[in-house]
């Protein structure tokens, strides 16, 4: 097994070329996405015990990582093409949230007898998780005090269900057909220069002057949102960090940058990695598989209702799938996914309903626990 946090990083790095060869060359592969390959190899890597299941270097992109990721990528986002997505995505959203809702009180009736008497805490914390992201899971735990054997038992199905949830919603717009495409771009194409396509090369070249301003704002960027959370905590710090790195993107020198998009991709596909890789089936079989069932019928049923009845009204599919990462897997996972799938129309809209889902989450599911507790006392 590979221990060394510098040898992790190294085997990452080498899971995002392997994957973007493979998107690149082989058709069957272009479909499914870079995105989806990277947590599939990691995963692999990880059970069969080449990978480590934790590691300093999943921690650091899981937060530091994946926030410069973010940071990178908004820096290249033009405001104005997400007018068109903001309805639809808000939406989306709503039946996600009702999903996720739904589907962790049915399976806390469904699973009681398994379970025992705390199936109504995991009810509020699926619920909460499932509509805002792991920020809530925690919170909720703590709230509704939650023991540390089945809290520890939930955490590991959740993280290896919300991993695989995310494969699913990579591959769900090219099934069920996007009306913006998907992320695959020629490079020998004379059209207009976007976002989708910045995220693979840089339309002009890059020299070091290029690379030390983005670093700088970057760092610069990170630590004054660190800063505001702490000084001003009723708004979150991604909330902080968008907000600094939009207004730092209308600088005019600041769009003169180039290759911006494109590391923030790199990072965002290492982030994606390192998801795969932190989910350990072994996990699940130690803790028992009436919780890893919970999980997944609460994300099940998510996915009916949102896919769906989205489907039904006529949402695009690529909206639903960024979307339901915003419930699932907070703004971070919708960012990544929006960035993975190349829709940048949609990234904004994508982290503005994932700061929802944490502002929402906990409210539905203290209610949700709180209806179970009722329902089943």
């Amino acid at each position: 097994m590979v221990n060394d946090t510098g040898a992790v990083f190294f085997i990452l790095g080498l899971v995002v070329v392997l994957s973007l060869w493979l998107e690149s060359n082989h058709k069957i592969f272009k479909k499914l996405g870079s995105g989806s390959l990277v947590i599939l190899i990691g995963m692999i890597l990880s059970n069969t015990g080449f990978l480590p299941g934790e590691s300093y270097a999943y921690n650091f992109l899981m937060s530091s990582g994946v926030s410069a990721g973010i940071v990178l990528i908004l820096l290249g986002v033009d405001i104005s093409s997400i007018r068109k997505a903001g309805p639809d995505m808000l939406k989306a959203f709503g039946l996600g949230a009702l999903g996720s809702a739904v589907g962790s009180a049915v399976m806390a009736l469904i699973l009681y007898s398994s379970i025992g008497d705390e199936t109504w805490k995991l009810a509020g914390q699926f619920t909460g998780t499932y509509v805002g992201g792991g920020m809530n899971f925690a919170a909720l735990g703590a709230a509704l005090g939650t023991s540390s054997d089945l809290y520890a038992a939930a955490v590991a199905a959740d993280v290896s269900v919300t991993a695989f949830w995310l494969i699913i919603c990579l591959a769900v717009p090219a099934i069920l057909g996007s009306k913006n495409g998907e992320q695959s771009v020629s490079l020998e194409s004379n059209e207009t220069f976007t976002l989708e396509k910045a995220l693979y090369r840089s339309e002009h070249p890059i020299n070091i002057s290029h690379i030390a301003a983005l670093l700088s704002i970057t760092f610069g960027s990170l630590w004054l949102a660190g800063m505001l959370a702490n000084w001003f905590s009723f708004l979150p710090e991604i909330l902080w960090l968008t907000t600094i790195v939009l207004l730092m993107a209308q600088i005019p020198a600041v769009k003169q940058l180039s290759g911006s998009a494109m590391l923030g991709n790199f990072l965002l596909l290492l982030f994606l990695a390192s998801n795969g890789a932190n989910s350990v089936i072994a996990r699940i079989i130690e803790v028992g598989p009436a919780v890893f069932y919970y999980a997944v019928g609460t994300i099940g049923i998510h996915g009916i209702i949102i896919f769906g009845l989205g489907y039904l009204l006529r949402i695009d599919a690529g909206t639903l799938a960024i979307a339901s990462q915003a419930n699932v897997g907070g703004s971070s996972s919708a960012l990544a996914l929006a960035s993975a799938r190349g829709y940048g129309d949609r990234i904004l809209s994508g982290v503005a309903v994932g700061l929802l889902g944490y502002a929402v989450g906990n409210y539905l599911g203290l209610g949700v626990a709180n209806f179970i507790k009722f329902v089943l006392a």
